[in-house]
């Protein structure tokens, strides 16, 4: 505790956009207990009101409760973001940590498969991936972790081959240690800075994708609550009730803002000298 409170000093930007995240995270878990409706209970006879004491932020075309949607959403989106991105990473960094380390023959099969996956615009190849598996935010998932994977096998192969020729690699080689313990004792923990910068200030940027595809209608569908779908549900009355579109495009905003600080901030403690 005596050394955590200097480094929070040092690093402030860090730690208040901790402090926002850690926050982020808490709506989430809390939302049951902060909403004051029921997100999904309906009552045309209420639509399309303005704030008030029932409502703080109005209600959308059905009646449903504006703020308690974007309570629920925050855990919607928050989930579904966190896990596309461990998806990634897992896959990508097992993925590129077994070309760099193998070589030959391993190396060449994934750099063409991976090659292959970068010809196509990633967005547009989502899109496509996930028109065929069907609307859902699982297979949005799916389809977003089947473009993504490239960069993080990419980043982490190069890593690797720089890596495996240090002389404590050799030295451990020597000592007997085996491959998996070379790669997860050794290699892994050497690597794994770089990527934590990349998995954080990617979390933004694939909330966004998230959102984009299911404004498209093909991700969250009906009723769940989820920014990006409140999004393409309020474009209708977007010029008698704005409100509809600006609060969920205000929660993405901000939340893609502090991920993409907060990830600023870990890339300048872990090596200020380096960009990702």
């Amino acid at each position: 505790m005596g050394e955590f409170i200097p480094f929070l000093r040092k690093n402030k930007s860090f730690a208040f956009f901790s402090i926002l995240a850690l926050i982020l995270v808490l709506i989430s878990v809390c939302a049951p207990y902060l909403a004051p409706n029921d997100p999904l209970k309906t009552n045309l006879a209420q639509a399309l009101q303005g704030r008030s004491a029932e409502f703080p932020l109005g209600t959308d075309q059905l009646g449903r409760c504006l703020l308690s949607r974007l309570l629920y959403g925050t855990g919607t989106s928050l989930k579904m973001t966190f896990l596309l991105v461990t998806i990634v990473v897992v896959i990508g960094t097992a993925i590129g940590t077994a070309a760099g380390y193998m070589g030959r023959r391993v190396d060449t099969l994934i750099m063409r498969i991976s090659d292959v996956f970068l010809a196509f615009p990633g967005l547009v190849f989502a899109i496509a991936i996930a028109g065929m598996l069907g609307a859902s935010l699982m297979n949005v998932i799916i389809a977003l972790a089947a473009v993504s994977w490239t960069k993080y096998t990419r980043v982490s192969r190069s890593l690797v081959m720089a890596t495996k020729e240090k002389e404590y690699i050799l030295a451990a080689k020597m000592g007997g240690a085996k491959q998996y313990q070379v790669i997860l004792k050794y290699i892994l923990p050497n690597i794994s800075p770089a990527l934590i910068v990349m998995a954080a200030m990617d979390i933004g940027v694939m909330m966004l994708e998230i959102s984009a595809l299911s404004f498209l209608g093909l991700g969250a569908q009906p009723p769940t609550p989820e920014w990006g779908y409140m999004l393409s549900e309020g474009r209708n009355y977007m010029q008698t009730e704005p409100w509809l579109m600006i609060y969920p495009g205000m929660a993405i905003f901000t939340t893609v803002m502090i991920f993409n600080l907060l990830g600023d901030g870990l890339r300048d403690i872990l090596d200020p000298n380096k960009e990702y």
